[in-house]
């Protein structure tokens, strides 16, 4: 990299430009559960900051990362060498239509910024799980957030987009504007561009009944099994998860069964979660009307050596011989913690052809945590290949968002066939020479 053209780059932007042995570049260089050491960081403030980064990454021949939250899995935010462009400071959340719940997000807003906004004026969305989460990453993979089954998944309600595209032009992708690209964006990630301005259409609503209850280990097999049987026939305005694991070597874990229902009538609230009090002995039920930014956890600290190994896949119809493998196979890891997250309802309903985002018939969502440092998680992966090749005949697909190795299997997993050469077309059309690469990476033509 030229250091002259930095210097022009930083003079000529709103935002900074940040090089290694700055006094900024030890906050910026990492991501939540990645190191990195990039050769710059650009930290913009607008979309001409953006269309700058891209251009003098293009001329100096560096390897685009792109920020918004710096929750990559597998550290697509951050980078050896290359350039990130930093996106948190396009952090605007602006109440466009408050009747028909219209709001304009940065793509480096998190969450927690958006639904305490969206709280003042009545309103929620359906976002990612945690405080810091950023906006774009969430929303161009999918967003299965607490109220996927009421509200769909958090791309399905984006109204339109504006973006930086690999020649450096600012183009509006909505139903009515470049609707190849506004297809190819929901679901298909950071592959044509940089997002920097959201419209989203939010929903009437702040409050919710969230809480969780718990059931003792031993009777992890009854509860999953009627957990899933129950969740078929359950309320839209019910979404659920189950965390099981890990032991770390010690007596299991409770089963816990997280409950979301949107909406604020006690009783119709009572009667959805009714059921999920049923499936076995309660340990503690702790479930209360709040205001949506309280179901939002705060990430908590990894290990300073820790780099979870993350893996997803979608079930279709979720039957018995399906949990007892699930079961079976974890627990023989002490340190793999394992999540079902419900599906359905709303986001179940949107056509499969409708967004980049494939799989809208399953019922649930198994994600998993190989906890440990890298090197732990290493000599552990045959065991876990193991794990979900044990998994295979139930489970199909997989989900960007929660993917940390990005091999060839997940990347198949990610995108239909169908769907992925209608986003290779896209590809073609918005960046042929593959620009963004650094993502859940969908080659050109010519380089396929």
């Amino acid at each position: 990299m030229n250091p002259a053209a930095a210097t022009a780059l930083a003079q000529s932007l709103s935002g900074a430009v940040v090089l290694p042995g700055d006094a900024a570049y030890e906050q910026v260089r990492n991501v939540f559960s990645h190191k990195g050491s990039p050769d710059v960081v650009v930290r913009c403030t607008d979309a001409e900051d953006v269309r700058k980064a891209v251009a003098f990454a293009r001329e100096q021949g560096l390897r685009i990362s792109v920020r918004s939250g710096g929750h990559s899995n597998a550290g697509l935010s951050t980078d050896d060498g290359g350039i990130v462009i930093d996106l948190s400071g396009l952090d605007g959340i602006e109440v466009l239509d408050r009747e028909s719940g219209l709001v304009r997000v940065g793509p480096g807003a998190t969450w927690i910024a958006v639904a305490r906004h969206l709280q003042e004026h009545d309103l929620a969305f359906s976002s990612g799980d945690t405080t810091t989460v950023g906006v774009a990453g969430n929303v161009l993979g999918g967003g299965i957030g607490w109220m996927v089954r009421s509200q769909g998944l958090a791309l399905d309600n984006l109204v339109a987009a504006e973006v930086v595209t690999a020649d450096g032009r600012l183009l509006r992708a909505s139903a009515d504007d470049n609707p190849d690209l506004f297809w190819a964006l929901r679901g298909g990630g950071g592959n044509f561009g940089i997002v920097t301005s959201f419209e989203i259409s939010a929903h009437s609503g702040g409050h919710v009944h969230f809480g969780s209850i718990t059931y003792p280990a031993a009777e992890a097999a009854q509860v999953v099994k009627g957990w899933a049987r129950y969740l078929r026939t359950a309320p839209d305005e019910l979404t659920s998860h189950i965390a099981l694991f890990p032991s770390f070597g010690g007596d299991p874990a409770p089963v816990t069964v997280l409950v979301c229902f949107a909406g604020e009538d006690p009783a119709a609230a009572e009667r959805a979660i009714a059921p999920l009090l049923e499936l076995g002995t309660v340990e503690s039920k702790n479930i209360d009307l709040v205001a949506y930014p309280a179901v939002l956890e705060e990430p908590g600290e990894l290990p300073g050596d820790w780099q979870p190994t993350v893996r997803n896949r979608f079930v279709g119809g979720v039957d018995d011989a399906f949990v007892d493998a699930l079961l079976e196979g974890a627990r023989s890891f002490d340190t793999l913690f394992v999540e079902l997250r419900s599906l359905g309802g709303a986001a179940g309903r949107v056509p499969a052809d409708a967004t980049a985002f494939g799989n809208r018939d399953a019922e649930l969502m198994v994600n998993t945590a190989k906890l440990g440092t890298r090197a732990e998680n290493l000599e552990a992966a045959p065991a876990l290949a193991r794990f979900w090749e044990s998994l295979a005949p139930y489970a199909r697909g997989a989900y960007s968002n929660f993917l940390s190795e990005l091999d060839a299997d997940d990347l198949a997993a990610v995108y239909p066939p169908e769907t992925l050469t209608r986003l290779r077309a896209a590809k073609d059309a918005y960046d042929p020479e593959n620009v963004f690469s650094r993502n859940v990476n969908i080659t050109p033509s010519a380089r396929h």
